[in-house]
């Protein structure tokens, strides 16, 4: 029995099963996903998903799923399940599957009478393609094999509906036939490792429900095309092997390919093992450029995900030269002295006051990690002070440095920082002013910045800036900082001071440079631990605050006001550790420790053998938001490694 195992008794309750999601990606972008019984919950949901940049350079579903059936004695046993409206499932093909397990990748046990078959699912990592390999391990007759290919070929936000423009040609390819169903598109080739028998005969399959999508208050129906089935005989100790792509493959060579990738995969045997396999699957390779996906299914790139993510990510699995291609892709799309929030190409939006101090981080992060404090300053010095004029001087946001050396921005109805929700026009948590994180960082940067100039003896640069940076720590104390209350404000401004407690003061306890005393950040980290610390994360409100949200689920307004008004973020655990190891040191590893090892339970609860992206506030702190969030597992995986570096000290 594998690390990550389901019995029939889980996979036969569809309430169970249907919580519980599939997700594998590759360097190009591409990914497949469904539920564990291969029931489609998602509009972003499907076998073969791939950018199409011939259209929108999105992402597209071409093959939504397969429904495989067993043909034995003149009976026809269909192994796939579609949900319907009315709460309707059919064909019900979950019933026969005995057993799930999932290292290194997905393998169903079927049964359907005196038929045993394993079905093994492989994502290619460098070729758009899924390969799905069967094996008859026992039958006690003849045994056919159908195959029903649902196809979609729309965006991932976009359903499909029956129409008149679907081109029903088809082209024969080896062991299987081409097809487009639109202009744009790429062709998607369906393939076996064993001749097949194809009977076209094109049909539309109407009013497929997502219940994802319905209980999230989006449109819910899909009507999906079948071009045909193909069939096969298969013996009993014979695998066949089933490819889709979207670019030709020569059939003997789908067996070698099934078997080089299964060599490239890292077991899932541990939990460990499952977030270093997850972590790979946030890399994306476009041409010269690499890039983080921030989250699966529906993010793209985001610039504060990136440099968050980056050092659990990349660094602390030792890919340094991965990380650096990161930071200089990101550095390439820099406007002034801004990263982009969000977006590629020519729709790159800028609206973040905290990615560039992130970049400071990560590169801070990178320059530890591998060694190249010696030529941060030659390779990215000019960037740096690039930013940092922008904040002193001002940019775009109201973006800028006050006199007592702080950083204010902010402009109504925009949210510049991570608490980004905007709902019906303004901003959950505007946070206009001086955010507490955003100061934090700033001085993490500044600071950051004059290590490296005087390692690279760069004296007007260390004239310029050691002035503004003394008084920061007085000013942030200041500003942020009450005795009675015992933590730090999470914003401020002219007018007023947000003393709501949030977790975005425990930056200020973990960044490598801290504006506060040690008294200062043990007192944080205590009120954190006693009002937002829970096992899945950090709270973003105290269940005491009259603006609690203690479930993140319903339509996009409702989760949008609860998803950083009492919602937890695994994210944010990474910096509570860093921050709660500096304050104790050994003594305080046993409590980090028991804190990373308590996600071991949830490999097998949301997105199997991956990090959600958030949590509910209340218990029993049930997943939510997208099934796998790239700085989830990278802060995960930067936690383990600070326990394992507290863990050899004397």
């Amino acid at each position: 029995m594998g690390y990550i195992n389901f019995d029939k008794n889980q996979l036969v309750n569809l309430e169970y099963a249907l919580s519980r999601e599939l997700i594998r990606s590759n360097r190009a972008g591409s990914y497949a996903s469904t539920t564990i019984i291969g029931c489609n919950t998602r509009k972003y949901h499907g076998l073969l998903i791939t950018p199409q940049p011939a259209i929108d350079n999105g992402n597209h579903v071409l093959l939504s799923t397969l429904d495989e059936s067993v043909l034995q004695q003149g009976s026809e046993f269909n192994l796939g399940i579609h949900g319907y409206p009315g709460g309707v499932y059919f064909p019900k093909g979950h019933r026969y599957i005995k057993d799930f397990t999932i290292d290194p990748y997905p393998v169903l046990t079927i049964q359907v009478g005196g038929v045993i078959l394993t079905k093994e699912m492989i994502f290619i990592s460098n070729d758009d393609r899924i390969l799905i390999k069967y094996t008859l391990v026992d039958a006690h007759s003849p045994t056919i094999l159908r195959f029903k290919p649902y196809l979609a070929f729309r965006n991932v936000h976009i359903l499909s509906k029956k129409n008149m423009y679907v081109d029903r040609r088809y082209e024969k390819v080896g062991n299987g036939i081409g097809i487009r169903m639109y202009q744009g598109y790429t062709d998607l080739f369906m393939q076996f490792s064993k001749v097949p028998e194809y009977v076209h005969v094109p049909d539309w399959y109407y009013n497929i429900e997502y219940l994802q999508e319905k209980e999230r208050g989006y449109e819910h129906l899909e009507d999906l095309y079948v071009p045909g089935y193909f069939e096969l005989p298969i013996r009993k100790g014979e695998s066949i092997i089933f490819s889709a792509g979207i670019k030709e493959i020569n059939p003997t060579y789908i067996s070698k390919a099934f078997n080089t990738e299964i060599k490239k995969r890292i077991p899932r045997s541990t939990f460990e093992n499952c977030l270093v396999n997850a972590a790979q699957q946030f890399i994306v390779k476009k041409g010269k450029r690499t890039e983080i996906t921030a989250g699966f299914p529906w993010f793209g790139r985001w610039g504060r995900d990136t440099f968050i993510s980056l050092p659990g990510l990349t660094l602390v699995t030792g890919e340094f030269k991965l990380a650096k291609e990161i930071l200089d892709t990101m550095v390439s799309d820099m406007d002034g002295p801004l990263f982009p929030n969000m977006g590629e190409g020519n729709r790159l939006a800028y609206n973040s006051v905290d990615a560039p101090l992130w970049f400071f981080w990560a590169l801070q992060q990178y320059a530890g990690y591998a060694g190249e404090n010696d030529k941060i300053w030659e390779e990215y010095g000019k960037k740096l002070k690039l930013i940092l004029k922008g904040y002193r001087d001002g940019s775009i946001f109201g973006i800028k440095m006050n006199d007592d050396g702080l950083i204010k921005a902010g402009e109504p109805g925009k949210a510049l920082t991570w608490m980004d929700a905007i709902v019906f026009g303004k901003p959950v948590t505007p946070r206009m002013g001086m955010p507490v994180e955003i100061n934090a960082l700033w001085y993490n940067a500044v600071m950051f910045s004059l290590e490296m100039a005087k390692l690279a003896g760069d004296k007007s640069f260390i004239k310029e800036w050691e002035s503004i940076v003394e008084n920061i720590p007085a000013s942030f104390t200041k500003v942020f900082w009450s005795e009675k209350k015992g933590y730090l404000a999470d914003s401020a401004d002219d007018q007023q001071t947000d003393w709501t407690i949030r977790p975005n003061q425990v930056f200020a306890t973990s960044l490598p440079y801290s504006p506060i005393t040690q008294e200062i950040r043990k007192q944080v980290l205590s009120r954190i631990r006693q009002e937002l610390l829970t096992p899945r994360g950090l709270r973003t409100l105290p269940p005491s605050h009259p603006d609690y949200k203690g479930t993140c689920f319903g339509d996009q307004p409702t989760r949008d006001l609860a998803y950083h008004q009492g919602t937890v973020w695994p994210w944010l655990l990474g910096h509570f550790a860093e921050g709660y190891l500096k304050l104790h040191g050994k003594g305080g590893l046993d409590f980090i420790k028991c804190l990373y090892a308590g996600f071991g339970a949830v490999m097998s609860e949301h997105g199997i053998g991956t990090i959600s992206e958030i949590y509910d506030g209340d218990p029993p702190h049930s997943a939510r938001g997208a099934i796998s969030q790239a700085w989830s597992v990278a802060e995960l995986l930067r936690m383990n490694h600070l326990i394992r570096m507290y863990d050899k000290m004397k």
